[in-house]
């Protein structure tokens, strides 16, 4: 097995060690967290440092993965993501074993795929990605980078979805639209027309 370092503490961690574990392929060594001290624990993994500590540690270890969530804000996931690179640490993509993804899509560095998650065929995810459990990722969906697509989301085909973006639980987001930069889609929420950069949108559009 490949060790593997997480770079984030909080809650969406414990979910991260989850869907690793089932994906088989990699041994966790620990945490990164600047909120904790190296006497906590994680489900059983110790934090080994802080941001400060990244370079020595990924010295020592070559592979991490970006495990703070995100929700309105992408800057912490994007940044985290950027230092890795310069760090010159690689990022793996991540499956978790009760995932389905198509043969015939493209997943980039760093992007997570969590428990029930579908990612249908020719659809293209970017870097840095959390496309989270049970969310349906439809035919010839494009999201860009450091995205956030939560629990339940539904994507139909042909949605373009721009860098930066997060799209709330359960939201469904109809065929052949588009979604902004940055933009904000609430849980919940029905979009079946295009969003625009930086957009929030809290229900129904």
């Amino acid at each position: 097995m490949t060790s593997i370092v997480l770079v984030g503490g909080g809650g969406h961690c414990k979910s991260c060690i989850e869907v690793i574990n089932s994906d088989g392929r990699y041994r966790i060594e620990g945490i990164v967290d600047n909120q904790y001290t190296t006497d906590d624990k994680c489900l059983g993994i110790p934090y080994i440092g802080s941001d400060e500590d990244l370079k020595a540690i990924l010295t020592k270890f070559k592979m991490a993965l970006v495990t703070v969530g995100q929700i309105k804000n992408h800057e912490v996931r994007k940044n985290l993501f950027e230092m890795i690179k310069t760090l010159g640490a690689q990022m793996p993509i991540i499956q978790a074993s009760s995932s389905i993804i198509s043969s015939q899509s493209k997943i980039g560095e760093g992007t997570i795929v969590m428990h029930g998650a579908i990612v249908n065929a020719c659809a293209e995810i970017g870097k840095n990605v959390i496309i989270n459990s049970m969310a349906l990722i439809e035919h010839d969906v494009h999201i860009g980078n450091h995205c956030h697509i939560s629990t339940g989301a539904r994507i139909n085909g042909n949605v373009n979805i721009a860098d930066g973006c997060f799209v709330g639980s359960g939201a469904v987001l109809h065929q052949n639209i588009s979604v902004g930069k940055n933009a904000i889609i609430a849980a919940g929420a029905i979009i079946s027309k295009d969003v625009g950069e930086g957009e929030f949108v809290r229900v129904i559009l």
